[in-house]
């Protein structure tokens, strides 16, 4: 048994919260237990869960593994992360996305819910098995090619029209590959006074454009990973509107960096899509701040050292995200007053369980619901260190800037894999 005192659920009244057998078994002021976590009135949101984060496991264990990538999620206070398919082997058959729901079973530090992938080796040429892993033990139901786009129409049709059967989405990568050949940042006038190749907004906008359609004709669910420009929030509030099944996530970085930061020519700060300019920024925190976009996901990329201590056209994309999450959506939509943390909750809790179709996470806090739960504290000032990143990798766009809010506990069915900021140690199952 486990008492959380003095704590404020989604910044509500000071209450304490007792978590018995998995469960929270009671809320009220003035309970007494034996294991007692003192709260001193910080937040206790429901356990986020990440739609988009990168293991590397199999194939790239020097950059990350679910052990250790689990552990930096129970860091950010995510209790469920969804494993994308670009590993080696791809997770493109049922057996490699259970070997992937084992290991996070196994590690224990969050549920790990594999994405498969939706065309065999990421090739965008055939499908990949979608039904026998979505029968498989992993139940997948999100499907992406993460890191490509599914840029032949017809092929992504079929993806649409297949996953229907068993109440999947398909998460684009919205990328039109001959726009982007050789892209190194975003398209502008910066881009051109750094003599980087430019990736114009609108290699994203058309893919989105594209697929709104391809969901409406054939009655199927959408999901458009990691927007990153205000034309394709423009074509989200289009097919909204129209009743057309698209969601959308956006990344943390693209709500709080900015394409200045590539002026330092540090990989650090290359990131596909690419960081924007403020204006996009602007339209996304917007865009967030109203539903139009649904969720907030971090894509976490973990990268070895020799990926991204290089020059900038040899460097790998991607940087890390699930550690640095809550604080800088924190920074960004709350201090800012765009949202409260109800709504956070269900930007980063509630909708990305529903999208994954996971029901026992994205739960209310209250009796007889699980108890995956994280604690946070939104005053807490700290500077990013890159060698406090629980992350295997060390590639955090962060370092050296100041943030608010830091995790304090976190709960998976009411075991602590997080306490007063620190990862709880445990032998794996």
């Amino acid at each position: 048994m486990t008492l959380l005192k003095n704590v404020r659920p989604l910044d509500g009244e000071l209450t304490d919260v007792r978590i018995e057998d998995g469960l929270i078994a009671e809320i009220g002021p003035g309970l007494t237990g034996d294991d007692v976590i003192e709260g001193n009135g910080a937040i206790l949101l429901p356990g986020l869960v990440d739609l988009h984060t990168h293991l590397r496991e199999p194939g790239r264990e020097d950059a990350e593994t679910v052990a250790t990538g689990t552990r930096a999620a129970a860091a950010g206070g995510f209790t469920c992360v969804h494993a994308m398919a670009n590993t080696t082997p791809v997770a493109d058959t049922a057996g490699v996305v259970e070997q992937v729901w084992r290991l996070g079973h196994e590690a224990g530090y969050a549920d790990v819910r594999p994405v498969g992938a939706v065309t065999v080796g990421l090739e965008g040429k055939t499908l990949a098995e979608l039904g026998a892993m979505a029968d498989s033990a992993a139940h997948v139901r999100v499907f992406s090619d993460d890191g490509h786009c599914v840029s032949d129409a017809l092929l992504m049709r079929r993806a649409l029209e297949y996953v229907k059967a068993f109440d999947g989405v398909i998460a684009q990568h919205a990328q039109e590959p001959r726009l982007t050949e050789g892209a190194q940042m975003h398209e502008g006038a910066l881009s051109g006074q750094l003599g980087l190749r430019g990736w114009p907004a609108v290699a994203e906008e058309a893919i989105i454009a594209r697929d709104v359609l391809l969901a409406e004709h054939v009655g199927s669910r959408l999901h458009v990973c990691h927007v990153s420009t205000a034309g394709s929030v423009e074509i989200l509030r289009w097919a909204k509107g129209k009743g057309i099944d698209v969601t959308a996530e956006v990344c943390p970085h693209h709500l709080l960096l900015t394409d200045e930061l590539a002026s330092t020519y540090d990989p650090i700060y290359k990131v596909n899509p690419p960081l924007r300019s403020a204006r996009h920024a602007q339209a996304l925190r917007d865009a967030l701040a109203e539903g139009l976009i649904d969720i907030v996901a971090t894509d976490h990329a973990p990268h070895a050292a020799e990926d991204k201590e290089c020059e900038w056209a040899a460097a790998s994309f991607g940087m890390l995200g699930l550690q640095t999450a809550l604080p800088v959506v924190n920074e960004t939509m709350v201090r800012t007053g765009l949202l409260d943390w109800s709504q956070v909750a269900e930007r980063m809790s509630f909708a990305p369980a529903r999208i994954g179709r996971v029901a026992e996470h994205g739960r209310p806090i209250e009796v007889g619901e699980p108890a995956n739960v994280t604690l946070f504290d939104p005053e807490y000032e700290w500077v990013v260190a890159a060698n406090d990143m629980v992350s295997r990798s060390r590639n955090t766009p962060y370092a050296g800037m100041v943030l608010h809010g830091r995790v304090l506990g976190t709960w998976l069915r009411g075991r602590a894999t997080l306490l007063d900021g620190a990862i709880v140690e445990f032998e794996t199952v």
